[in-house]
């Protein structure tokens, strides 16, 4: 059987042959920071399974020095040379030919290679950091999800989980940094040899290397945890807020799976140039600066949850993915739905005044966003190669995922769910599961039936909008499949029905199966009088799921949110669900803006919030289908807001929360964005202040972004001092959360000419390539065609210069808001000859959202009355 392997069956496979695999690695890597060069050796311990000539394992980007192989069969005491070693660099993989079939059972491979620390933030990379005014390279690693090839050969699957012994020849004068303690260091003049304690078994994805000059700051967990925030040197105060977020998280989740943290150390880093948010490898957790680091004095409430959130995000995994890990990458959602779902049951925890659960509906808004999409795609994705598997990091496999684990928690029971999940983590440690294994032990846990209620929401894409009419006491239920174009998708799902009648005291609970169901109202009845009478389905919004009223029951719903008599949780919904039903042409506009109006009494930030996104949302849209009817529009918008801020002032007042923080604002930012004089006056006059003495009180960091905003809509090609002022703001702080902030700015302007300006300065050396897409999110609404147009005349060179998720930000960032059907064709031709496996999906979802935006434009101005509700709206206020 082995004689007849050849090479070439090895090549365009999905996954690497499993005739051996690896038990060890010892990995010894010698960087080099000036040359941006490394050269490494690794033994690996295998144990070979099947009769075979060939040893198949991962590398990428590595020169293999044939004659630094060799294979040692376990207590043979000789070394196997192999007669060929191929590089095949379309498959990531390194072929190993020997002249015999190898010795059933143990052995080690040695190999001996070389690499480059290149500065795409995947691999074994260099970042540019500042040490005493002078450029420095630090080396750091990022390999989830198949990158570890990059820095060692390896098995670079999950299910390969191996121990590893880590070894690293560095300059004296770094601190080197690995998943365990350093068991010893020996200085030999300018460079040092550290030894690392040996891992227990994980997966290739979650080892990590970092070397550089770091400051830490460090505490310990109750039970002896030794727990680090490492930063540059000169920030360690600003990684005192994580420091005490990490040392509760771990305790939190210790009794949450009631597993004791797995290793005798955590480090969290942050990095200066760090392609996503944060990347949990086992005890050594990498972050963005700006996901980890909190300035007392000039961060924002934002940032601080923001940090709160990725640091429990992160440690979650550390059993729900580290510990017990997806068995490949079709179980990706698992890890990071899961993450992200318990981050926040963790931020509540420790924060409980910032009420997370309502603003946890703003992940699933977008989820529901993509999954409306005919491009969307099923929470488990079949992963076919290995190009494939970056752009499902998504809002799927994150925010659906995360709402799906709410709906089946809420569903549950928050005592049965948790220890139905510890029984899981307790059978599945130090090995590998799949989705299936999940519902088993949610199953076996509650009795009930979790995998048939479940299959429907994870192996199809999309979800339901469940329509209710009211007829002769009893409700009409009809679900189909809700899809954001206005057409009908064929998906059928169990949906846990949840539903209450004028109050909260009585609910009921049903899985709804069928297509079409009755339920009979009398026993819920609870108000005899017409007038206070209404029904919300998808109580506090805890299921995955839209609701669409007839018409009656929405205008009652109305009348329940201008008497206060909805829950936070529940007037987002209603809110949610009629603009996405507007938006798919089944709902009027002006019901829309009906709607908004009755949350003139509003009192929640994330509610509000909502209202503020889709209000901007809707002018965006006005713009191109009646911009005649723009100036009435965003009367009637400052009107609406303008009251929220004046209560709300610029200045926090003393003793207020968090959540008045953030609406402060996102509110002062939605009024300069609409064009508010008073709002914009009253930005200059405190951002002038500001230039001259960046300690003054007048711009504390919640509300400089809408300073900022504010600036640029007085800028244009014959006056840019604004502009000019904020890139030096930009050049002088050496605080990322402000680099992001002015950023976030700076294509705010009505003047195109400045927007193109904005948009090349990303392209410049002074714009780290991760943070580009913060200013391109803040492209004002009308300059998107101008983004558009730069994007395609900067392709070739974005293309060369950014990689990964980064480059499918580009284009969904840059493509979708675009509104008419000219630009679809546009894009559709110019992708056509440009596109590749890792943005295919982006680039068809992108185009997508373009058509639907057209086809609303379309149906606002077929809306007769619309200006006349508009005028009359703007005026009544």
């Amino acid at each position: 059987m082995a004689a007849e392997q050849s090479a070439e069956q090895f090549r365009g496979q999905a996954r690497l042959p499993g005739f051996a695999a690896p038990r060890r690695y010892d990995l010894r890597l010698a960087p080099d920071l000036a040359a941006c060069a490394f050269a490494g050796s690794v033994a690996v311990d295998l144990h070979v399974a099947a009769p075979t000539r060939f040893l198949v394992l991962n590398a990428a980007e590595l020169d293999v020095a044939p004659g630094g192989v060799g294979f040692a069969p376990a207590g043979s005491g000789q070394v196997l040379q192999p007669v060929e070693v191929t590089n095949v660099p379309e498959d990531e993989i390194l072929i190993i030919c020997f002249n015999e079939v190898l010795p059933l059972g143990e052995g080690t491979l040695t190999i001996e290679f070389q690499g480059t620390l290149n500065d795409k933030m995947h691999g074994f990379y260099r970042s540019v950091y500042e040490l005493n005014g002078e450029k420095k390279n630090m080396a750091v690693t990022q390999f989830e999800p198949a990158d570890a090839r990059r820095c060692f050969p390896c098995w670079d699957e999950p299910a390969f989980k191996a121990v590893f012994k880590i070894t690293l020849e560095v300059p004296s004068e770094t601190v080197a940094l690995s998943n365990m303690p350093v068991t010893e260091e020996k200085v030999n003049g300018p460079t040092k040899t550290v030894y690392f304690q040996e891992s227990p078994i994980m997966s290739t994805y979650l080892v990590a290397v970092i070397v550089g000059i770091f400051d830490y700051v460090e505490d310990f967990t109750t039970d002896g945890t030794r727990v680090r925030v490492y930063t540059q040197v000169g920030k360690s105060a600003q990684g005192k807020f994580a420091l005490e977020v990490a040392l509760k998280t771990l305790v939190l989740f210790k009794e949450y799976f009631a597993v004791p943290y797995p290793l005798p150390k955590m480090d969290m880093i942050a990095i200066p140039d760090f392609a996503s948010g944060a990347m949990e490898n086992y005890g050594l957790v990498t972050y963005r600066e700006t996901a980890l680091l909190f300035d007392e004095k000039h961060s924002a409430a934002a940032n601080k949850q923001r940090v709160a959130v990725v640091v429990a995000h992160e440690l979650a995994h550390q059993w729900f993915g580290n510990l017990v890990t997806m068995e490949w990458w079709t179980h990706l959602w698992l890890n990071e739905g899961f993450a992200t779902w318990v981050s926040y049951l963790a931020a509540d925890q420790f924060f409980p005044e910032w009420n997370v659960w309502t603003q946890f509906l703003e992940e699933s808004t977008t989820g529901f966003k993509l999954d409306a999409l005919a491009g969307s795609h099923p929470i488990e994705v079949d992963i076919n190669h290995v190009d494939e598997i970056d752009e499902i990091f998504d809002a799927i496999s994150y925010r659906k995922g995360a709402s799906v684990i709410r709906m089946l928690q809420s569903y549950l029971g928050a005592e049965v769910f948790q220890k139905s999940l510890a029984a899981y983590i307790k059978r599945f440690a130090y090995s590998n599961a799949k989705t299936e294994d999940l519902w088993a032990a949610l199953e076996e846990g509650s009795g009930e039936p979790v995998r048939t209620l479940m299959h429907s929401w994870t192996k199809q894409q999309g979800y339901p909008v469940v329509s209710v009419k009211l007829k002769d006491g009893k409700l009409q239920l009809e679900q189909t499949q809700f899809l954001s174009s206005g057409s009908t998708g064929v998906g059928q799902w169990v949906v846990p029905i949840t539903l209450c009648c004028c109050s909260y005291s009585h609910q009921e609970k049903f899985l709804f199966h069928g297509k079409q169901e009755d339920f009979d109202l009398s026993g819920l009845m609870e108000c005899q009088n017409k007038e206070n009478f209404w029904i919300k389905l998808n109580v506090n919004q805890t299921s995955f799921y839209r609701v669409s009223y007839d018409e009656e029951l929405a205008s009652r719903l109305r009348y329940a949110i201008e008497t206060n008599k909805l829950s936070a949780a529940d007037r987002y919904g209603v809110l949610d669900d009629t603009y996405a039903l507007c938006m798919a042409g089944k709902q009027k506009l002006v019901s829309l803006l009906h709607l908004i109006a009755a949350y003139k009494d509003e009192t929640e930030y994330t509610v509000l919030a909502q209202v503020i996104t889709i209000s901007l949302n809707i002018a965006e849209m006005m713009a191109v289908a009646a911009p005649e009817e723009l100036g009435n529009l965003k009367k009637f918008l400052i009107d609406f807001l303008e009251p929220f801020a004046q209560k709300l002032g610029w200045d926090a007042k003393s003793g207020e929360g968090h959540l008045n923080a953030l609406l402060r604002g996102t509110l002062l930012t939605a009024l300069a964005e609409l064009g508010h004089e008073a709002t914009i006056n009253e930005a200059v006059r405190r951002f002038n202040v500001f230039l001259e003495d960046r300690e003054t009180p007048l711009l504390p960091p919640d509300v400089r972004k809408a300073a900022y905003v504010a600036l640029m809509q007085t800028v244009n090609k014959s006056n840019k001092t604004g502009y000019e002022s904020l890139l030096k703001i930009y050049r002088e702080t050496d605080l990322s959360q402000e680099k992001v902030r002015v950023l976030g700015s700076l294509a705010s302007c009505p003047d195109p000419v400045v927007v193109r300006e904005a948009l090349d300065f990303i392209l410049s050396p002074e714009v780290r390539n991760q943070d580009a897409i913060f200013l391109l999110r803040g492209v004002c609404s009308g300059a998107h065609e101008v983004a558009w147009q730069w994007l395609k005349e900067n392709w070739d060179y974005i293309l060369g210069a950014y990689s990964g998720t980064l480059l499918t930000y580009f284009v969904n960032i840059t493509v979708s808001p675009l509104a008419t059907d000219e630009k679809g064709d546009e894009a559709e031709e110019f992708f056509k000859s440009r596109t590749k496996a890792s943005i295919a999906r982006t680039v068809k979802q992108s185009i997508e959202r373009v058509r639907i935006n057209a086809q609303w434009v379309k149906s606002i101005k077929a809306e007769a009355d619309l200006g006349n509700v508009i005028r009359a709206h703007a005026h009544k206020q």
